[in-house]
C-alpha cells in the first residue's frame, strides 16, 4: 500500500484529498504547514508527497529544497494556484517531479499520482543485485550465487523495503508499517528477529554485517 503525505493548509482541500485518496487505497497523512511537512518528510518513509506551494511558515519551494538537499528521492507533486511559467520551472528545478495547477479535477490528480508512482517504481530494477545476492521482485525471490534462498513472505517483503530505501535509516516502526502493515500488533523484537534471519542468508559474515547495518538508537540501514 502506497503512503502519501498531503501538505495543504486549507482544511477543505486537505480532507477532500484525504478522502479521495483513501478510497483509491492509499495510506494518507496530512501536514498543514511547511515546517511540519519538512519534518515529517524526513522522519518517515513516503512513496509520494503532494505539496502545496502557498503554505504558512515555509512555502512549498523551500520544503522541496529541504527534502532534496537531505538526499531523499521521494516523488513530489506540487499543487499550485500560480500559473506563471517561471514558478513552475522553479519547482521542477528544485526537484519536484510534476505539478498540478489549482483548481484541478480529482480524476486528473489521481492520474498524475499513478504516473509519478509508476516512474518512481521504474527506478528500482526488477532484479536488484548487491554482492552475490539478487532480489527479484518479479518472482518474489531472493537468490545467492544464482541459487534461490528459502525465505518467508515477510522476509522477502522486508528485503524489498530495504532495497527501495537503500542508504536510508529506517526505524523499526517504519519497517513494521511498510512490511507488516498498519495496525499489526507485533513488537520491535519481531523486526530484529527477521533481520537476524536475513543476515544469515545474505551476509558473507552474518556476525559482521556489511549490508543490513544497525544504527544504534535509530533503526537499520541497507548499504547495498
Amino acid at each position: 500500500m502506497y503512503r502519501i503525505l498531503i501538505v495543504e493548509d486549507e482544511p477543505d482541500i486537505a480532507f477532500g484529498l484525504e478522502d479521495d485518496l483513501k478510497v483509491e487505497g492509499y495510506q494518507v497523512e496530512i501536514a498543514g504547514d511547511g515546517t511540519t511537512a519538512a519534518r515529517r518528510a524526513l522522519e518517515d518513509s513516503w512513496d509520494l508527497i503532494l505539496l502545496d506551494v502557498m503554505l504558512p511558515q515555509k512555502d512549498g519551494f523551500e520544503v522541496c529544497r529541504t527534502i532534496r538537499r537531505a538526499g531523499l528521492r521521494t516523488p513530489i507533486i506540487l499543487l499550485t494556484a500560480k500559473t506563471q511559467e517561471a514558478e513552475k520551472v522553479l519547482g521542477l528545478e528544485l526537484g519536484a517531479d510534476d505539478y498540478v495547477t489549482k483548481p484541478f479535477s480529482p480524476r486528473e490528480l489521481r492520474a498524475r499520482i499513478k504516473a509519478v508512482l509508476r516512474r518512481s517504481a521504474d527506478h528500482t530494477p526488477a532484479v536488484y543485485r548487491f554482492g552475490d545476492v539478487e532480489v527479484d521482485s518479479t518472482r518474489g525471490q531472493l537468490r545467492r550465487a544464482g541459487r534461490p534462498l528459502e525465505t518467508t513472505p515477510l522476509e522477502f517483503q522486508l528485503m524489498a523495503v530495504f532495497v527501495r530505501n537503500r542508504g536510508r535509516v529506517l526505524s523499526r516502526e517504519q519497517l513494521l508499517a511498510a512490511a507488516w502493515g498498519q495496525g499489526v500488533n507485533v513488537t520491535d523484537r519481531v523486526v530484529d528477529h527477521h533481520i537476524v534471519n536475513l543476515r544469515r542468508k545474505i551476509e558473507p559474515l552474518p556476525e559482521e554485517p556489511r549490508y543490513l547495518i544497525c544504527v544504534r538508537g535509530m533503526g537499520y540501514r541497507f548499504d547495498g
